[in-house]
């Protein structure tokens, strides 16, 4: 009871003028509250006067920042406002314009931050200048790396804000750098794996690559690693120290493929009919229109224990693997078909058991 009747004898004590202050404070935060998506558009419109779609300046990445800051602008200025009829201590607004400035900087990293994708005209008129060949995935990890910095940056002024002393915590994080080096050394792999991806590019987002036990279509690129769709439809997400030291086979670099395969002939097979088996293979390989001619190569190669080996190699103009294997499958029926038509046959690998008594 005691407290409710402390809080009326306060409420008593305010001054006709204060209540007046202070509706004015409301009134001011009212006005920038309602006017913020106004003063938002305005200041765009400031910076950017040929666009006039107001859809477009809506979608901006600096517009929905811009309506937070006027709204705590208006905040700002009605405490500023009431800070002589209120009484209000000195040390509160010192309080008051930190969080203000702290705001504003978190505020204006995360429109600058926003400001800079790949969707930007801004950005892309950049990029156009100075580097228009620079592939998606290589720009893309740039903008990741510069809206860091941003944020770094943003960071350092919030601790120079909070009165600390950058010499004090640089020190402090020399003294922790061991720890903070032994526990992000992956990490730090990940990222100059990630370097040197995009410095040597050894492949682009939507080749299809072969690394260690994966293979499939890259997705992403990252400062970690890189996603992978595998051809189970699931995604592989491979750190970049693996793949900087691995062996990458880019299957969306090749101009043909190879089909290549070994026909183990029987060994009581005549010369005569290895002959017209490889004549008639040459033939039908040369008039199948997906195969290079100059590419075909037909040869005995070699006399093993169960049968003489006939190689069959050449190159398909196809490279989507679908098409290949389909092309494949061709030249096999045709080989079995040529094999059966000339009365040929496979040797199979027997081995002869002989039992003493």
């Amino acid at each position: 009871m005691q407290q409710i009747n402390e809080i009326i004898d306060n409420i008593k004590a305010i001054e006709t003028f204060q209540i007046i202050d202070i509706l004015i404070a409301i009134l001011i935060f009212l006005i920038f509250r309602i006017l913020s998506s106004v003063l938002s558009y305005i200041t765009i419109r400031m910076f950017k006067p040929k666009i006039k779609n107001k859809k477009v300046i809506k979608e901006s990445a600096f517009y929905a920042p811009l309506r937070a800051f006027y709204i705590l602008l208006g905040i700002y200025l009605a405490i500023i406002f009431l800070k002589i009829s209120l009484g209000i201590d000195e040390n509160i607004i010192i309080i008051v314009n930190k969080v203000f400035k702290i705001v504003s900087i978190v505020i204006f990293a995360k429109g600058l931050s926003n400001s800079l994708t790949v969707k930007s005209s801004f950005v892309n008129k950049i990029k156009e200048k100075i580097s228009p060949d620079i592939e998606d995935a290589m720009f893309k990890f740039l903008l990741r790396a510069i809206r860091i910095v941003i944020y770094i940056i943003s960071g350092f002024l919030v601790v120079t804000e909070l009165g600390y002393n950058l010499n004090g915590l640089v020190a402090g994080l020399g003294l922790g750098s061991v720890v903070i080096t032994l526990a992000a050394q992956d990490t730090a792999k990940n990222l100059f794996g990630g370097m040197v991806i995009f410095l040597d590019k050894p492949f682009s987002v939507g080749d299809w690559i072969k690394i260690k036990d994966y293979e499939g279509t890259v997705e992403d690129i990252t400062f970690r690693s890189t996603r992978v769709r595998v051809p189970e439809n699931s995604i592989v997400n491979i750190p970049n120290s693996v793949i900087a030291n691995e062996s990458i086979i880019n299957c969306s670099k090749m101009e043909k493929r190879r089909y290549k395969t070994n026909l183990c002939l029987e060994l009581d097979t005549s010369l005569e009919k290895v002959e017209i088996v490889q004549s008639r293979l040459k033939d039908f390989l040369i008039n199948h229109e997906n195969v290079i001619s100059d590419s075909i190569m037909i040869r005995f190669d070699d006399i093993i224990d169960n049968g003489m080996n006939i190689l069959v190699c050449c190159y398909i103009d196809f490279v989507d693997f679908a098409s290949f294997i389909k092309v494949k499958e061709c030249i096999n029926f045709n080989i079995i078909k040529i094999l059966n038509e000339e009365n040929v046959e496979l040797a199979y690998d027997t081995k002869s058991v002989v039992i003493k008594k």
